[in-house]
């Protein structure tokens, strides 16, 4: 069974071998070897490769240090890896750096052991020098300073040693931009002291505007300058194109599909959601490493029950536009299967989504809504809709309504609705019609708690006052009407004290109406009562307002201003409904 090794997919992965390289590194790689191996100079070299993060710079090291070892034994220096950003926090970098040096150099028989000890004396000194020194006092000063001379004398027996050295000394330093300020500026503070040792050659790769920015605090020059004063040669990363991180993506998403049949990746569908969507999002390396590793979770859980072309398209989603994922997620009726909604309304619908998104993702993800769900090709596209549900059904695709809820097995259920999606439902409370077809279709969006869409959304109506006073009777006046279809979707929850959703719209209905003056909630509930709509939550509204009221049998005039009608307007209301 072939499966995706966790060292391939992680954000912190790369590459070693260079017959993988799939960004051009490769090339570079080998002749910045070669110039290290053969170039020539009377001191000590620094030379740093520039890069942001997951830009492959990592990689590119490997890549140095490959070629560095497959060079002849005559050619192959001592190659001394560093991580400083490993050790950050924890202990000295100055001492765990000699600690490395000390320890790959008593591996080397052709180095010379006066080498090995003098080098082990000068990084003693070095080591208990703290940085920085300026503000200690007279006594521990005067200290430091005959360190000072001690280190200086040691340095001119360690740079006679080796020169007698044949074999260059290469010094591999990884993650320096993750360092804090002060780590960094100990690091250099190795280069500076180190800095005329023939023979010996620090390579480095980092982010140069981060290192920049974290060092320009503590320094009296500028970052850069600072820089300049540290590094001989520098480089700078190329970001990589578009074909090379197609490429990349591939080749990372062949390991992932590895064991998935080739017939079930239409080819000419793929082409299509790649290029109108998934390649507007994938930017840099990062974008990759973030799809990869979400694709390297989730694919296993639904492999073969999903089409694995519409998954990648969802996942990307998932990961590059969390919001329009959401909303496909929690609104299973209007992305698949019949809708109570005209094609203009479920186009308003769309248009509001997409408004959330950046201006520049929004044709990616128009186009790719599209070509994952038909009924928008028919609706932003203007081609015919042909249901084909038993093809959707057999291709597995996620426009089949029965096949839907796989693609969102490893979602989390959400137990509200987010703020968009609550101002895309208040959205339409100008139009009683349009808001009332909307609940009837969130009451059947079932949760796997047994609630329902519409239940969450009227809970989380109780304390919202983002509805306009003039609009509150009709939305109450929506809310009876299709009570009975709220009713009939009840809470499939097995809590014993959970309360039904009667007393959810009632208890609603209730906070709308204490928005509007007491004269208009009389008129109002009068009105329903009369069109005999939502009886239940009428008699179950006139039940609690009696046991309300039952409760001050005297005095009620302190406590009818908190009342939802008056007593006389309660006892003609009563009566109402007993006729009918």
């Amino acid at each position: 069974m072939v499966q995706t090794e966790i060292n391939d997919i992680s954000a912190d992965s790369s590459l070693v071998d260079p017959e993988k390289d799939l960004l051009g590194h490769a090339n570079f790689a080998k002749y910045l070897a070669d110039s290290i191996c053969k170039m020539t100079y009377p001191e000590g070299f620094v030379i740093a490769v520039y890069g942001c993060w997951n830009s492959g710079k990592s990689t590119l090291l490997n890549f140095v240090v490959h070629y560095l070892q497959q060079k002849p034994e005559e050619e192959k220096p001592i190659i001394v890896p560093f991580n400083p950003w490993l050790l950050s926090g924890h202990e000295n970098i100055t001492r765990r750096f000699f600690d490395q040096l000390k320890n790959v150099l008593s591996q080397e028989s052709s180095v010379p052991k006066g080498l090995r000890e003098r080098v082990a004396d000068f990084a003693a000194i070095i080591s208990d020098i703290p940085l920085p020194y300026a503000q200690t006092g007279k006594a521990l000063a005067a200290l430091l300073d005959d360190k000072d001379k001690e280190a200086a004398e040691l340095k001119e027996e360690v740079e006679d040693t080796l020169v007698q050295q044949q074999r260059r000394i290469v010094i591999t330093i990884d993650d320096i931009d993750r360092l804090a300020a002060e780590d960094i500026n100990q690091l250099f503070r190795i280069f500076k002291a180190m800095r005329n040792f023939t023979n010996l050659v620090y390579l480095l790769v980092f982010d140069k505007e981060i290192v920049i920015k974290k060092i320009a605090d503590t320094k009296e020059i500028s970052g850069e300058a600072y820089l300049e004063k540290i590094i001989q040669v520098s480089f700078e990363l190329p970001v990589p194109n578009k074909s090379s991180l197609r490429r990349l993506l591939f080749a990372k998403l062949d390991r992932i599909f590895a064991e998935t049949p080739k017939q079930q990746i239409n080819q000419t569908r793929w082409g299509n959601i790649y290029f109108q969507g998934i390649d507007h999002f994938i930017t840099n390396i990062r974008d990759i490493v973030r799809l990869v590793n979400t694709l390297a979770v989730t694919y296993p859980a639904v492999k073969n029950e999903v089409n694995p072309v519409d998954f990648i398209a969802i996942e990307s989603l998932r990961v590059f536009c969390p919001k329009i994922y959401s909303i496909i997620h929690q609104n299973p009726h209007i992305f698949v299967g019949k809708v109570n909604l005209s094609i203009d309304e479920l186009k308003n619908l769309l248009n509001t989504w997409i408004a959330q998104l950046r201006d520049e993702d929004k044709q990616a993800v128009k186009n790719l809504l599209m070509h994952l769900f038909p009924k928008f090709k028919f609706i932003f596209g203007n081609t015919y809709l042909d249901e084909k549900q038993l093809e959707w059904h057999e291709q597995l695709r996620v426009c089949s309504l029965e096949i839907f809820p796989i693609y969102f097995r490893l979602s989390l259920s959400v137990g509200e609705l987010s703020n968009i999606q609550i101002k895309i439902i208040l959205g339409l409370v100008e139009n009683t019609e349009k808001f009332k077809n909307y609940l009837i279709e969130l009451a059947k969006q079932k949760l796997p708690n047994g609630t329902t869409q519409a239940r969450v959304f009227l809970e989380q109506l109780e304390s919202t006052e983002e509805i306009p006073v003039n609009y509150i009777p009709s939305v109450v006046e929506a809310l009876f009407d299709v009570s009975e279809q709220l009713l009939s979707q009840d809470d499939e929850s097995n809590s014993i004290l959970a309360f039904d959703n009667e007393v959810i719209i009632s208890r609603c209905i209730s906070q709308l109406l204490h928005q509007i003056n007491e004269i208009s909630r009389f008129k109002l509930l009068k009105k329903v009562i009369t069109q005999g709509k939502g009886l239940p939550i009428i008699n179950h509204g006139i039940a609690t307002l009696k046991e309300q009221q039952s409760q001050y049998s005297t005095d009620k005039s302190n406590y009818e201003e908190k009342w939802l009608v008056n007593a006389q307007h309660l006892k003609e209301l009563e009566e109402m409904t007993n006729k009918i």
